[in-house]
């Protein structure tokens, strides 16, 4: 899933954060979900589910382009 938010038109990258083990999505939270959870400077905030757990991601976007990649992202579900 990572590879193909980073080949989405105006995402310049995924940098991975931390891992929290243990943690879910919830009931629909499948292993490689992504979920966004806000817009910062720079990009996105969001979070997919490991195996082992969630693991962070900053989806670095294109200056104007972070509602459009948000959109694209949950549309992939």
């Amino acid at each position: 899933m990572i590879r193909k938010i980073e080949s989405l038109d105006g995402v310049t990258g995924v940098i991975i954060g931390r891992s929290y083990g243990g943690k879910s999505l919830g009931k629909n939270g499948k292993t490689g979900s992504v979920r966004v959870q806000r817009e910062v400077p720079g990009g996105l905030k969001a979070v997919t589910q490991t195996s082992k757990g969630l693991q962070e991601l900053f989806i670095r976007t294109e200056e104007g382009r972070a509602e459009d990649a948000w959109r694209r992202i949950e549309g992939m579900g």
